[in-house]
């Protein structure tokens, strides 16, 4: 019972992990998505009236020189009003480097249930401004976005045909989008200033602060989850472990009469606990690791992505934190198993083996 107790508490810790990993990752990529995890642009920001860039900047070998930093992505970026009949949506537009050809769009998925607009279909977009600019696109695809915020639908549309929308030529772009991977991006933003000249540069937790504030009460909210299974584990092993030495009290009589001190007993009893913990972590990891297999590849448990900001529970597997969270487990658990060891000092090997 005490392995079973065991199994389903490394079982929650690994998926606690898993899906705090899932969230990071998933959101990160949703904002990268949007905005890069650093962007460079204009000093005025490609929020405000649109102002032209150099796609190409001084530094930029530098930059994509820099560890962690994978590509820049040049984007032109406008804010705009999606009508389809009777039903007006407001889009963040961004144009990009796509395959597809001139005038098409890719669309979220959310934007197509709110709009019912599928594959095919004509979409109209109002650009605002000094003066309102109507391009009538068509939708080529429809992707689904990480962040499904009905406030804040990303449209990607080809580069040319946004950078024609504002009488830019091809070299110019509204911001520079920087993908830096796994790298944390508050890291690469003040050596990114320096090379990034009279330009504004920005992360994006610092464009999405209340994304990110989330996902670390989140990470918070893990380590108490972290403490208690260790806790609850912690107390399972204890109690069979004084079942354990109650129920062998004249064995520990014994081999304290044939020379063992209290130390030695102590641990073989530590020792027998021990290999029951390992193998209650071990089910408990495949368990976990054979849910987080079917949740990454089906998406069985959703979400409402107004609270969570994604529509499904996103899991990621990560092998580094895994292996610490067991390693802390396991080692707080074995420091819990030598409370009751302290019974093996009191047990008089006399009255045992009287009493025998």
């Amino acid at each position: 019972m005490a392995a079973v107790a065991i199994a389903v508490s490394f079982f929650v810790i690994i998926v606690a992990v898993a899906v705090t990993s899932g969230f990071r990752n998933s959101i990160r990529q949703g904002v990268a998505a949007m905005t890069g995890d650093i962007r460079i642009s204009p000093l005025g920001g490609p929020d405000s009236e649109p102002a032209p860039m150099p796609r190409h900047i001084p530094g930029e070998d530098e930059i994509l020189a820099l560890p962690g930093v994978k590509e820049i992505v040049p984007a032109v970026v406008r804010a705009g009003i999606v009508k389809n009949g009777e039903i007006v949506h407001g889009v963040v537009v961004k144009g990009i480097q796509r395959a597809d050809s001139s005038l098409t769009v890719s669309i979220p998925r959310r934007l197509s249930e709110i709009t019912g607009l599928g594959v095919g279909d004509p979409l109209t977009v109002y650009f605002v401004g000094e003066k309102i600019r109507v391009r009538k696109f068509t939708v080529s695809g429809i992707h689904r976005d990480v962040l499904e915020m009905d406030d804040n639908l990303l449209v990607y549309a080809n580069l040319e045909d946004m950078q024609r929308l504002n009488g830019w030529s091809s070299d110019q772009v509204s911001c520079l989008d920087i993908l830096t991977g796994e790298r944390n991006p508050e890291e690469l933003v003040p050596v990114i200033g320096n090379y990034a000249g009279d330009y504004y540069v920005s992360s994006s937790r610092k464009s999405y602060p209340q994304v990110f504030e989330w996902l670390n009460l989140l990470d918070f909210n893990v380590l108490i989850i972290l403490a208690l299974m260790t806790v609850v584990a912690g107390f399972n092993m204890v109690s069979g472990l004084l079942i354990m030495l109650l129920r062998n009290i004249s064995t520990i009589g014994t081999l304290k009469t044939l020379g063992m001190d209290n130390r030695a007993v102590g641990r073989l009893f530590v020792r027998i606990g021990a290999e029951a913990v390992l193998k209650g972590m071990l089910i408990g990891n495949v368990l976990a690791l054979l849910f987080c297999l079917i949740q990454g590849t089906t998406h069985l448990i959703p979400l409402d992505p107004e609270n969570y900001f994604v529509s499904w529970v996103p899991v990621h597997v990560n092998p580094l934190w895994i292996l610490a969270a067991d390693a802390v487990a396991f080692l707080g658990i074995l420091a819990l198993l030598w409370l009751p060891t302290r019974m093996v000092a009191r047990i008089d090997p006399a009255q045992t083996v009287k009493a025998d």
